[in-house]
């Protein structure tokens, strides 16, 4: 599929050990054939306050997914447009069939705020307790490998320059 002018819609698939965990329609922004833009939404029913930052009704994600990448980065907007920053989670590989794009959760996760101030690594506890390294040791390390890339983008240069 390529969507690089027309905005086409599509499923986001959201699957964590195995288990979907969200489902959501999104409209695609833009295809090259090896990153996914979407937007949508707020998909998750009322307010997820984090303590760093709250998603609510309103709220616009741009997502980003890559089909070589073991991360999606997500650009969160209020509804009037401004930035609140971007939440980052560690995945497989996206894969797009069928207008679904379907993205494995592996746990963790990266929060960097709209001024780059605060670049939080997330649920790495879980990712631990998730027994990923023991069955599937390669992932787990790729898992790793890609939160320390989005990290040091993050401190460096901003994520602004990856989602270009």
């Amino acid at each position: 599929m390529s969507a690089s002018s027309a905005e086409t819609a599509l499923v986001v698939a959201l699957v964590k050990a195995g288990r979907t965990k969200i489902r959501y329609p999104a409209d695609v922004v833009r295809d090259d054939g090896t990153r996914v833009t979407v937007r949508a939404p707020w998909a998750a029913p009322g307010v997820r306050d984090f303590g760093f930052v709250r998603f609510e009704p309103g709220d616009v994600f741009t997502e980003h997914y890559w089909r070589d990448r073991w991360f999606a980065v997500k650009e969160v907007r209020t509804g009037a447009g401004e930035l609140k920053g971007w939440y980052c989670d560690i995945t497989r590989p996206a894969v797009l069939r069928d207008a679904e794009l379907l993205v494995e959760d592996l746990d963790l996760d990266l929060w960097v705020s709209a001024d780059g101030s605060a670049v939080l690594r997330l649920d790495e506890d879980e990712f631990e307790e998730s027994g990923l390294a023991g069955r599937d040791p390669a992932a787990a390390d790729a898992a790793r490998r890609a939160l320390d890339e989005l990290e040091h983008l993050a401190r460096a240069e901003g994520l602004a320059t990856l989602l270009a």
